[in-house]
C-alpha cells in the first residue's frame, strides 16, 4: 500500500469550499490514505470503513446493470452529503458535507482534485507476506 501521511495539505483546496466537512482519500479495502485537517484519525478510519462497503456494493450494481465501474457515490442524509470519486486505481476521494451545499461545486471541484493531483492518490495492491514478513 503507498501511504502518504502528508496527503492532507493536497485536500485543502476541497475543504475550503463553503459548507465542505471533511476529505479522505480512501483504498478500495478501507484504509485511510489521506485526510484533511479538520477530520479526527478515528472518524476517517470509520468513514474509510464505510466508503470501502458502498464502493462494494456500487461496483456489484454497476456489473449487474452496466460495465462495472462506478464513477460517483452521493449519499444524502440528514445534516448533509457524502460524495465518493474514483481517485486513481485503488483509491476513492470521499468528502463529507453540510445539507446547504452546493452539490454541482463540489462535485466539480473533486474532479479537478482528482486531474490535478491523481498520480498522488492512486493506492497500490496489497503484497501478501509469509510469516517470516517476506513479500510473496
Amino acid at each position: 500500500m503507498t501511504t502518504n501521511p502528508d496527503l492532507g495539505w493536497l485536500l485543502a483546496d476541497i475543504v475550503s469550499v463553503p459548507e465542505v466537512r471533511h476529505a479522505l482519500v480512501v483504498s478500495n479495502d478501507g484504509l485511510e490514505i489521506g485526510r484533511s485537517a479538520q477530520i479526527d484519525r478515528d472518524d476517517a478510519e470509520r468513514l474509510a470503513a464505510a466508503c470501502s462497503g458502498l464502493q462494494s456494493l456500487s461496483r456489484g450494481v454497476a456489473t449487474g446493470f452496466g460495465d462495472g465501474s462506478t464513477r460517483q457515490i452521493v449519499i444524502e442524509y440528514g445534516g448533509g452529503y457524502l460524495f465518493v470519486v474514483a481517485a486513481g486505481a485503488g483509491a476513492h476521494l470521499a468528502v463529507v458535507t453540510g445539507e446547504t451545499v452546493d452539490a454541482g461545486l463540489v462535485a466539480y471541484q473533486m474532479q479537478m482534485l482528482v486531474g490535478r493531483i491523481g498520480e498522488h492518490l492512486t493506492a497500490a495492491p496489497r503484497q501478501e507476506t509469509t510469516a517470516a514478513g517476506d513479500l510473496r
